[in-house]
């Protein structure tokens, strides 16, 4: 795996655990920090592949919502994309848990908001996009 990709999967995990701490509705219910960590980093990769599946079929298919609404749909669908990790984790045994929509809309907010300062701040030549 390339180290721009492991930089990504570790950035979002952070994101993610941010938002656990932010949020009321999202958390990690692991036992042990160990536990905590791996469970956020298979929910970061969940979230990447989903982000990178599904969310391109949704644009595109929702692509005159955008318009319309002059982008503010994204909110709703990444909220939507949020509460669709968070159940693919809970069918996948993780203890990762994203308790309704608000909890989602503002989950997604906190990790894409984290996920920006952070690759801001990362040198580039570790995260390349």
């Amino acid at each position: 795996m390339a180290l721009a990709s492991v930089v990504r999967i570790a950035v979002v995990a952070v994101a993610l655990w941010v938002a656990t701490l932010l949020v009321p509705g999202i958390g990690v219910t692991a036992g042990t920090p160990a536990t905590r960590i791996g469970t956020l980093v298979a929910v970061a990769l969940i979230f990447g592949l989903v982000n990178a599946v599904v969310k391109p079929v949704v644009k595109t298919i929702g692509c005159a919502f955008y318009v319309l609404t002059l982008g503010l749909i994204a909110l709703v669908v990444n909220a939507l994309l949020f509460l669709l990790v968070g159940w693919l984790a809970g069918r996948l045994g993780l203890p990762f848990t994203v308790d309704g929509f608000a909890a989602a809309f503002f989950g997604a907010i906190v990790v894409g908001l984290v996920s920006f300062v952070l690759h801001v701040a990362i040198p580039d030549r570790l995260d390349r996009r």
